[in-house]
């Protein structure tokens, strides 16, 4: 069947840091959701790719989604070409998704500009009926990017309110003990001499400061919103 929203990263625990409360908060409303992984982690650091791939599966447990893929593409070494957008399309054709969430592509690890770039192109490829892929043509109806943790001055499109599904989240994120604890940055997290656990929250805070509720993930949009009724718009203004 068909998932109304995937989240395509880099990483396992990419999309816990970024966009984990909205596939919650998607999948408290009924929606199927889905995880695209793009590499196993091979090349990190701390941990290893099998104890990755147990903790990724913990994560979705949690998450609630309806399948969680890896693509299976080099870890530090991702790149947007014909052989890895053929492997995303097939993919992307796979989930049939309406939504896709992306990383922003701008980023200090390159394997999130790269995957943010070649997830938008795949989602497009993925449309064209004579793309020579497996699986039924399909395009995404809608691209999101995750802003969380962004430095600079880019202002949200929009922020979700994730503050039912904020505890959740910080469990799915808990589950990557082998990347996490004891750290104090990881990806596009700065340190700040705080543990990143607090980190996390301080971030989801802030956004969700501005749309005047408890916790929030923020997202982007190339193209212009529409609103259908001005009246039910939320967010005090005064």
């Amino acid at each position: 069947m068909p998932v109304d929203v995937l989240a395509i990263a880099a990483h396992r625990d990419d999309v816990e840091l970024t966009c984990a409360g909205t596939l919650l908060r998607a999948a408290d409303a009924g929606h199927r959701t889905g995880i695209l992984d793009l590499t196993a982690g091979e090349s990190g650091t701390r941990g290893t790719a099998e104890l990755r791939a147990r903790e990724a599966e913990r994560a979705a447990e949690i998450l609630g989604v309806a399948e969680r893929r890896n693509a299976g593409l080099p870890d530090a070494h991702l790149r947007n070409a014909d052989d890895t957008r053929r492997t995303v399309v097939e993919h992307i054709r796979h989930f049939a998704p309406r939504v896709v969430i992306l990383p922003f592509p701008v980023g200090r690890h390159p394997d999130h500009r790269i995957a943010s770039e070649l997830g938008r192109d795949a989602c497009f490829l993925a449309g064209l009926a004579r793309y020579d892929a497996p699986g039924a043509p399909h395009r995404p109806f809608k691209l999101l990017y995750a802003l969380s943790y962004r430095e600079d001055p880019l202002k949200p499109t929009f922020v979700v309110d994730i503050s039912p599904q904020f505890e959740r989240k910080m469990a799915a994120i808990r589950c990557y003990a082998s990347q996490f604890d004891g750290a104090k940055a990881a990806g596009e997290i700065f340190p700040t001499g705080q543990d990143l656990y607090t980190l996390v929250e301080t971030q989801n805070a802030h956004y969700g400061s501005v749309i005047r509720t408890r916790y929030g993930e923020p997202f982007y949009t190339h193209e212009t919103m529409a609103v259908d009724d001005v009246v039910s718009l939320g967010v005090q203004s005064m």
